[in-house]
């Protein structure tokens, strides 16, 4: 929710004159805080609490379709077709340990873009605190480097210089079980 809160507040401080939510399916309802969102999507969510924050509903556009970060661009890509928008910047607002591998997936989709990356302005600490499942979201974080470093190969972002001691921490939580959004490499 707070990546919605954070784009609707961009678009409410006059950074961007639209917004595009991108998201189907379940917002992982099966997880503590997230029934009430049942049968909704992700992007749906956003929306309304776009709306509620007071963005104008003819400034939202919404992409309901898509399952994963490439299909996000692709997708919302299509949709700002559709509108006849040709933006020669984009503003992506993810979660905070989404960021990288955010601009590295929108490198390869919109190369020739300025791409800014933002998130809610958090610590990793107030993140957590603010998560209905922590674990989750360290199992989500593990899961999002292992990507950084894997996706390069199969075209699916750029590459990124990580770190040894970055590496090294993965490594740690992975052996401590923090292995459950991992992909097979």
């Amino acid at each position: 929710m707070r990546v919605a809160e954070r784009a609707a507040q961009l678009y409410l401080d006059g950074w961007a004159p639209v917004v595009l939510f991108s998201g189907s399916g379940s917002i992982h309802n099966d997880r503590i805080g997230r029934k009430q969102f049942a049968g909704s999507t992700e992007a749906e969510v956003f929306a309304e609490i776009a709306k509620d924050m007071g963005v104008s509903g003819k400034d939202i556009i919404i992409e309901n379709k898509s399952q994963n970060t490439g299909d996000n661009y692709e997708f919302a890509i299509k949709k700002l077709s559709e509108h006849n928008i040709k933006p020669e910047r984009v503003i992506l607002v993810q979660k905070p340990y989404m960021e990288r591998r955010t601009y590295a997936t929108g490198k390869i989709w919109l190369p020739d873009l300025e791409l800014i990356v933002t998130s809610p302005q958090l610590t990793l600490d107030e993140y957590l605190e603010g998560s209905t499942d922590p674990e989750h979201s360290i199992n989500a974080i593990v899961g999002d480097l292992q990507r950084i470093k894997e996706y390069p190969a199969k075209g699916f972002q750029i590459e990124q210089e990580i770190p040894k001691e970055v590496w090294e921490a993965y490594e740690y939580l992975v052996a401590e079980g923090y292995n459950k959004r991992l992909i097979k490499a």
